[in-house]
């Protein structure tokens, strides 16, 4: 693909600024990674917040880029240069026009909200399945085209424009209909999606997270709205409607629904929504209740556990309604989806109390997990979790507080400190729970090494106790400092128990 075809893209987006040097140049793939780049490629340069791309210029020139694009005038470069006004924006339509548009040649669900986005991407993928559509996904555990699976990166956010688009194309070419995506708020904000051309748009909720990268409330929810928003410019369809998929119980739906587009169904379980659920019944091995949309009514039984994945599978069940799917495939699609990694996962090694992973890490998801285990415990309700540094900082000592009032023991322990002092991080957690009325060593323990606090946990535990480790679920890393270290939740909690069988098997 010549530079000028890319260049004709971003001019459409309105954002040329001016170009220095040819146009002629052949261009053989888009990077934003200089370490990443390789002869023939177009390295896009990017302002960050602990490193600006722009520096990095030479050593991508030096590795073989073709054609630099950046926001800084700079005219004096050995290859073509490409001023823009927004160098993530333009690196997604440069990705996208690459890789030939393949938005444009599938149906694109977009899932966006604070939690649930990967089960109910999961969800939306099985009923698709169910119902004969070949379908791909990503999300941020995985992607996945056909019988091919991709990892998706360390930690949860939407991978960047050039992966994105690179697996639409890969569906396009496994024939593909449909691709179903998880939309981030920050993979919004910073246009991983821009060009994926979205038909439906869901959201899950809209809570308390995030607030250190997006401020305040109001511009998270402002990044999570811009999925809604791209309905109406995105490319049309011919005969595909633009559909909106809310949740009519959360309180960011007024706003969402005076964003423009074809259709709007809202789920939910009060009479005002279009899709909600009754006859609920929910325990330990999972949920079964009844789905009701005007003209249908199904039964739908499900191994997911929890209120909250009632709500993912009415989301899973509007978007597919929307889209025309039969009740049957729908009750079908939820019924394959066993568990998703790291999300209310038991680990079972014959021990008298129940150990569970979950992903819950923002103060909704943590008091919805901790309700739902409360009914399974007939000993004490331990739970093991702590907050990220570098990150929203307001969300500590609120989920103390929920830790300290609903669990009968919290262990404050690290999740990806990162430069910050985990022992400070515990102290603003520990706020929360002294503000629920517990005490150091008695309702809470400080425990700041993460594998020591669950080895502490189910050294400690009691027959019938549920120990509940959140924050981390699916992840393969922990993040010290700078550096991203190995780590895996299963095999630590694994570890502990097996531990815990050898000390009483030796006394």
């Amino acid at each position: 693909m010549k530079l000028e075809a890319l260049l004709e893209e971003i001019r459409e987006a309105g954002l040329f600024l001016q170009a220095f040097g040819s146009a002629e140049a052949e261009i053989s793939g888009v990077v934003h990674d200089s370490r990443m780049v390789k002869g023939g490629e177009v390295f896009v340069a990017i302002p960050g917040l602990s490193h600006d791309g722009h520096q990095f210029i030479p050593q991508a020139v030096e590795r073989g880029a073709t054609a630099v694009v950046g926001e800084k005038a700079i005219p004096d470069l050995p290859v073509p240069y490409v001023q823009v006004r927004d160098s993530r924006h333009a690196l997604a339509i440069l990705s996208a026009a690459f890789y030939g548009h393949p938005g444009r040649k599938l149906r694109v669900i977009g899932v966006t909200g604070t939690d649930g986005k990967t089960t109910t991407v999961n969800l939306i993928h099985s009923i698709l399945e169910a119902a004969g559509y070949k379908a791909g996904m990503i999300s941020t555990v995985n992607a996945r085209i056909g019988d091919r699976v991709y990892d998706t990166g360390l930690h949860t956010t939407t991978p960047e424009a050039p992966d994105v688009q690179f697996y639409l194309a890969e569906m396009v070419k496994a024939g593909a209909q449909y691709a179903v995506l998880e939309a981030t708020s920050h993979g919004l904000h910073q246009h991983r999606v821009t060009g994926c051309e979205f038909d439906v748009a869901v959201v899950t909720n809209i809570t308390h997270e995030h607030l250190d990268y997006h401020q305040t409330y109001e511009a998270y929810r402002e990044s999570k709205a811009i999925l809604f928003r791209s309905l109406s410019t995105s490319f049309r369809k011919p005969g595909v409607p633009k559909v909106a998929v809310i949740n009519a119980d959360d309180s960011s739906a007024p706003y969402l629904l005076s964003i423009p587009a074809d259709v709007y169904i809202t789920y939910g379980l009060g009479p005002q929504a279009n899709v909600r659920a009754e006859e609920i019944q929910a325990d330990f091995d999972g949920l079964s209740f009844k789905v009701l949309f005007p003209g249908v009514e199904l039964k739908v039984e499900s191994r997911l556990v929890g209120m909250f994945n009632v709500y993912n599978i009415l989301a899973a069940a509007a978007a597919a309604l929307s889209q025309g799917i039969p009740p049957d495939a729908i009750a079908e699609g939820v019924r394959r989806v066993e568990r998703v990694r790291g999300r209310m996962e038991r680990v079972d090694l014959g021990q008298d109390f129940t150990v569970i992973v979950d992903f819950a890490h923002t103060p909704r998801s943590l008091e919805e997990a901790l309700k739902t285990c409360r009914p399974w415990t007939k000993g004490r309700l331990v739970v093991v979790f702590g907050c990220a540094g570098l990150r929203d900082r307001a969300k500590r000592p609120m989920m103390g507080e929920i830790a300290g009032r609903l669990a009968d023991l919290a262990v404050l322990t690290a999740e990806d400190p990162r430069t910050e002092d985990v022992n400070e991080i515990i102290r603003q957690i520990a706020e929360g729970c002294q503000r629920a009325g517990r005490r150091e060593g008695e309702g809470y323990v400080a425990i700041p090494d993460r594998r020591e606090a669950i080895e502490w946990a189910i050294a400690n535990a009691q027959p019938g106790d549920l120990i509940l480790i959140t924050g981390k679920g699916h992840e393969q890393s922990m993040c010290i400092g700078t550096v991203e270290y190995p780590w895996d939740e299963f095999e630590a909690v694994r570890s502990a128990l097996k531990r815990r069988f050898k000390c009483s098997q030796a006394s």
